[in-house]
């Protein structure tokens, strides 16, 4: 198959271990920027360019697009599904599952089990909505945020009044979710491909710190099979649209609760902790859906 990483590093981790293991099942692959490439809907036909060059033919677009980049991103991956290409995660798809807000709706009216949650433009003091995720401690999230950033404990509603009010006299959209205590600054990184998890890894905070993200200091650690976390994580991915989706998962008195879903994770925590070939499974996937195996696929470049 023609293969196209959309990805703004080709250096980067995830990048270099997809087009590594698709080359090796025999597989052309091309990495290209999102932001380099320019559309053109024109004579009933959708085309991409990179420069004046038309990219034609390609079979199959692995997105690694980034939340700052997911509006032109995302116009990118749209024109390659006009042109029929397989996509590993959709355009909508992914736009679900970054807007916070949107894959909450998502989630709730499918079931799956998430912290309480609210969201208004209204003063958090009159807020019934707001009342109704708890005294505190509360967790505050910027819908854009993306790798723990933009994401606040306020250890009471007074603290967290302060810093609503604060965000919406800047026009900032921000979630507000009950705070898991009982998780102890820990959670877990369920990695979707494909209808099954493939890999698990569990994530601590740093002391002193409540995010367990890698990138903010946290440590990951292997940990067994769990058919509970397996179970909710592979809903979430189903519902949202996504062949591939890092679902993160707090553990709380109650069992697991999905607290994001990442249409795009990063695929070096999870292999150096797991010891699992995720960036194998990934390419699997898309020739599952392509309907072309490695060895067919070799093959046909010998010929």
């Amino acid at each position: 198959m023609n293969i196209v990483v959309l990805s703004r590093g080709p250096g980067l981790y995830s990048t270099k271990r997809i087009v590594s293991v698709a080359r090796r099942r025999g597989h052309r692959v091309e990495i290209h920027d999102p932001l380099t490439l320019s559309i053109s809907i024109s004579g009933g036909r959708a085309r991409v360019y990179d420069g004046a060059q038309e990219l034609e033919r390609v079979d199959a677009v692995i997105p690694r697009i980034g939340a700052s980049v997911t509006y032109y991103g995302l116009a990118v991956l749209r024109q390659f599904e006009m042109q029929g290409a397989v996509i590993l995660n959709g355009s909508d798809a992914i736009a679900a599952a970054r807007d916070k807000l949107r894959c909450q709706q998502v989630l709730a009216g499918a079931g799956v089990p998430m912290p309480d949650t609210a969201f208004s433009r209204r003063p958090a003091g009159n807020c019934g909505a707001i009342k109704n995720v708890g005294e505190g401690p509360l967790v505050i999230k910027l819908l854009e945020g993306t790798q723990g950033k933009g994401v606040m404990l306020a250890g009471s509603r007074e603290a967290a009044t302060s810093i609503i009010d604060a965000f919406h006299s800047l026009d900032e959209h921000i979630l507000l979710q009950r705070f898991i205590a009982e998780s102890a600054g820990r959670d877990v990184r369920a990695f979707v491909v494909g209808g099954r998890v493939v890999a698990l890894m569990e994530r601590q905070a740093k002391p002193g710190e409540f995010r367990s993200n890698l990138h903010m200091g946290g440590q990951a650690r292997r940990i067994p099979r769990s058919k509970a976390i397996e179970r909710i994580a592979l809903r979430a991915a189903r519902v949202l649209g996504l062949h591939v989706a890092g679902v993160d998962v707090l553990v709380g008195k109650d069992g697991p609760l999905v607290i994001e879903v990442n249409p795009c994770p990063g695929l070096e925590g999870i292999e150096r902790t797991s010891g699992v070939n995720v960036a194998g499974a990934l390419i699997e996937q898309v020739e599952r859906l392509a309907g072309v195996s490695g060895a067919r696929a070799s093959r046909r470049q010998r010929a």
